[in-house]
């Protein structure tokens, strides 16, 4: 069967999700699969862009590198990387029956039909990866049950933890913290952000200790003077999530030098503070922990731009903090437009939206068809006004922030290719 065909019959999210299948899945089949060992990345926020980041570090080391990220935004493919681009449909295909085979080889047909969306990508992952020479996966929302914990690790990396899908994980820092960090390998760095929080701290303190884990923490002061350079390319949460990267390749060896400077591709993963034009924006952080870094990167952007005004174009799932994470945005965005779109397996929360709107007395409306006619004109003005001399007084700034799914839609319906 056609791997889009077969992916459109599995659900991509579940309210109950089966700890056991996946593992005994793998068990089934790993053996043809061979596997090396893993770079986990483990978090809450900013396990794409790290993972990204040191795949590129490690590539430009002269290793061949393969780096699984989800969701995606556009394309399946999004989710594969490998040795410096997105795999291609034959590959997915070739991965998807090759696993198909693995399964009735030993006789476990039964796991084809059965596992989730995430779970089936994860196994493409490992088919495509087998080979490398290194491979980085980003777990999905857990930790200790998320279906990437199966696999042999050489090290685990673990980014910012903070509240998040409270439903599935738990709904105390704590809980959501120990069920994380319980996926902690024999070799784990913790992030500076992590290291700051008491709480965080000791609990991975003391999941290291039981596991006699070497636990470090990662160090930007060392930083040497070709990776500062490279950083300088980026701004906020994408700079600390490069030097995170770059303690990480350090530890497996890797160096960061001018001829490494030299090979280093741009970053390339979708969605994160992404300018589709200079005064549009496209970020798909989601919780108050993105919220806070969104609002850093948007405080030097606006006196850049000279920004008159800021339009937050926003929705978002009904598990999320959504009072905290307008709270957090209020300062940036003079209004806020929610963003309908079509979600069948989760449902949208516009009304809770305009109830925290106006509690906390921010202007919010619909975003309505001329909203979007008006941002495409307001850009294309502006991109011909740059072409003759270098535009810095920007009107308005649009950025467009809630979900992968948000991203989507929007872009979709921006680029005239709505799917609605």
């Amino acid at each position: 069967m056609d791997l889009k065909q077969f992916l459109s019959f599995k659900p991509s999210y579940y309210k109950n999700i089966d700890y056991a299948r996946f593992p005994n899945a793998y068990n089934a089949i790993k053996s043809y699969i061979n596997m090396p060992k893993i770079i986990h990345i483990v978090g809450t926020n900013a396990k794409g862009s790290t993972g990204r980041f040191l795949a590129l570090i490690l590539r430009a080391n002269g290793r061949k590198v393969g780096h699984y990220t989800s969701p995606h935004i556009f394309d399946f493919n999004e989710r594969f990387w490998l040795d410096g681009k997105n795999v291609d449909d034959k590959m997915l295909q070739n991965a998807h029956e090759m696993i198909i085979s693995c399964f009735e080889r030993a006789n476990a047909q039964e796991f084809i039909s059965a596992l989730s969306y995430f779970e089936w990508a994860s196994l493409l992952a490992a088919w495509l990866f087998k080979d490398c020479d290194e491979v980085i996966i980003e777990a999905g929302m857990g930790g200790e049950h998320d279906a990437t914990n199966v696999f042999s690790k050489k090290l685990s990396i673990f980014t910012p933890i903070d509240l998040d899908h409270v439903a599935m994980l738990g709904d105390s820092l704590e809980q959501i913290a120990l069920t994380k960090l319980n996926a902690m390998s024999a070799h784990a760095i913790l992030c500076a952000q992590n290291a700051k929080n008491p709480l965080i701290y000791n609990i991975a303190k003391s999941i290291a200790a039981k596991n006699n884990t070497k636990l470090e923490i990662a160090n930007f002061n060392r930083a040497n003077k070709a990776s500062r350079t490279y950083a300088r390319k980026y701004q906020g949460f994408l700079r600390n999530n490069f030097y995170l990267a770059y303690f990480a390749a350090k530890k497996l060896g890797a160096n960061f030098n001018k001829q490494i400077l030299n090979k280093m591709q741009s970053f390339d993963l979708k969605g994160r503070f992404w300018h589709i034009q200079k005064n549009l924006i496209i970020d798909v952080g989601h919780n108050e922990h993105a919220a806070c870094a969104l609002r850093k990167n948007l405080e030097n952007l606006r006196k850049k731009l000279r920004v008159k005004k800021a339009i937050l174009i926003y929705n978002c799932f009904f598990d999320k903090d959504i009072k905290a994470v307008l709270s957090t945005l209020k300062p940036c965005f003079d209004e806020i437009l929610v963003y309908e779109y079509d979600s069948k397996e989760r449902a949208l929360a516009k009304d809770e939206i305009k109830k925290n709107c106006e509690i906390l007395k921010i202007n919010c409306r619909n975003f309505l068809y001329s909203d979007m006619q008006k941002i495409k004109n307001h850009i294309f003005e502006k991109s011909i006004k740059s072409k003759l001399k270098k535009a810095r007084n920007f009107k308005i700034l649009y950025v467009v922030f809630g979900s992968f799914m948000l991203a989507n839609a929007f872009l979709r319906d921006f680029n005239g290719t709505s799917q609605k």
